[in-house]
């Protein structure tokens, strides 16, 4: 009986609960958590923003130790480690034959259903059924989730590092190195510098950029973002962030804008701080309910620039996971520099409340 943090209503605090887990069914694994990663889409479903079925278990973002295989589960085995993908990869339907994985037509059902692939959860509390995020249910001891979204990683790599590739880093790093076109050279600008955004500079440089202008209101965020490849830092509250960007980009804009915090105003600034024929790749996740006004059609015509969104860093998990854990390994990607706090499970709450404050980067629960 497992120990979790629960979302039971809107705009109210998790409940702290012990739950029912059932075995793993067919294509189904069963994972003892190491580490989970507090990431902005669990304070998104806390605060209404992101819409789930409650009560639920929150948590996208860990890695952790298979511990029961579910029928025809021929990929792994139990003492793999593990990361979660809150997007599971089939590898079979159309989106994931044309290497749009992220947009897996089997797993992004699950991942919005509340509930494994049969979009029914393993959860239950007295007889009541007890939903999972993202078919993932991470702020929890132990959870289960389908085969195809446990991407296995080497033993060697810290279980607390491990957990953030399952969603910060793939989206980020992803952001830049997949779904952008950077070329070595470029100048790129990244609105928006907390976890993600952290991740989108650190792809950025590895990708090639060699100007990476880091925008936020929260001064402490741009000094991590340093540390991070950022060779700019503009604070956004001391004026007009596009202006500072073509300043620096000899009037031009950048050959590449992320706009990594989910928001009308700065989707719109993104696009225009790009220069002509360059792109603006939207990365944060907006309310359903944020529209933009981004120029006149002539306008977008004759400038040609583009505009893209960014789901899950455009990865196919389970090459770009291995690939990521590698990088670490060979001390080019940095993860340990990414978690602030570590934190247990009972805290999670007030993890939730200092994210944004930019003191915190990640906080991780360790089980």
């Amino acid at each position: 009986m497992p120990k979790a943090a629960v979302a039971t209503a809107v705009g109210k605090p998790l409940e702290i609960m012990d739950l029912d887990l059932e075995s793993p069914k067919a294509g189904e694994v069963r994972i003892q958590l190491g580490a989970s990663g507090v990431c902005h889409s669990d304070l998104s479903v806390t605060n209404g923003t992101l819409p789930l079925t409650l009560p639920a278990v929150l948590g996208h973002e860990g890695a952790g130790t298979v511990t029961e295989l579910g029928e025809g589960v021929d990929h792994l085995k139990v003492g793999d480690h593990i990361v979660v993908s809150w997007v599971p990869q089939c590898g079979a339907c159309y989106m994931c034959k044309h290497d749009q994985g992220e947009l897996c037509e089997v797993g992004s059902v699950a991942a919005m259903s509340g509930g494994m692939l049969d979009m029914t959860p393993r959860f239950s509390h007295e007889g009541s059924p007890v939903f999972q995020m993202a078919a993932s249910g991470t702020f929890s001891e132990e959870t289960v989730i389908p085969a195809i979204g446990a991407v296995k990683i080497d033993q060697s790599i810290p279980i607390d590092a491990a957990a953030l590739i399952g969603c910060g880093v793939l989206t980020g790093f992803g952001a830049a190195v997949n779904t952008a076109s950077i070329r070595k050279g470029d100048t790129v600008a990244v609105i928006g510098c907390g976890g993600v955004g952290l991740n989108v500079i650190q792809g950025a440089k590895h990708a090639g950029a060699e100007r990476i202008i880091a925008i936020d209101m929260v001064q402490g965020k741009l000094a991590r973002a340093e540390k991070f490849g950022a060779t700019d830092l503009v604070n956004a509250s001391d004026g007009n962030a596009i202006g500072a960007v073509m300043e620096l980009s000899e009037g031009r804009g950048a050959d590449v804008a992320f706009e990594v915090i989910g928001l009308g105003p700065t989707i719109e600034q993104a696009f225009q701080m790009t220069r002509r024929g360059g792109h603006a790749v939207i990365v944060g996740v907006p309310a359903f309910d944020v529209t933009m006004t981004i120029t006149p059609a002539m306008d977008l015509l004759f400038q040609e620039k583009q505009l893209r969104g960014c789901w899950y860093g455009t990865s196919n998990v389970h090459r770009d996971g291995p690939a990521l854990a590698r990088l670490y390994t060979e001390g080019t990607l940095l993860l340990d520099e990414l978690i602030s706090q570590e934190i247990e499970l009972a805290q999670v709450n007030e993890a939730l409340e200092v994210m944004g404050s930019g003191e915190i980067a990640r906080s991780v629960i360790k089980y």
